[in-house]
């Protein structure tokens, strides 16, 4: 596995699953642009069981933007007309979203007006 930054948006509603063992978990799925960002889409299957994660993922919809950090795992799928295209699977250990971003810059700046 390798670790990666990726930000993309969101192309379907993330969901709240329990596995077998009891737990809670969700799910995404992120469209990223692909190489030089030209058209080509990446699709990222993510999965978040770390409680912070699950919840920024599930506080998401349909276009969000965001940026998720993680074990990533390279996949292949084929479409209906059989062509192969890449993928890849992350397990989400960070989300970061223009909320995110929003709320340091403002704690920040309340601390930098503390400061003066």
């Amino acid at each position: 596995m390798m670790d990666a930054l990726i930000a993309g948006k969101l192309h379907a509603r993330p969901e709240q699953r329990t596995g077998a063992n009891g737990k809670p978990f969700a799910t995404a799925r992120l469209r990223a642009a692909a190489g030089d960002g030209e058209g080509e889409l990446l699709f990222v299957n993510c999965i978040a069981f770390d409680p912070a994660s699950m919840a920024a993922l599930l506080a998401l919809d349909v276009g969000d933007a965001l940026a998720v950090a993680g074990s990533i795992t390279p996949k292949v799928w084929t479409d209906r007309d059989g062509n192969t295209h890449p993928a890849l699977d992350m397990v989400v250990a960070q989300v970061l979203t223009a909320y995110h971003v929003e709320r340091k810059r403002r704690a920040a700046q309340q601390a930098d007006d503390g400061d003066a």
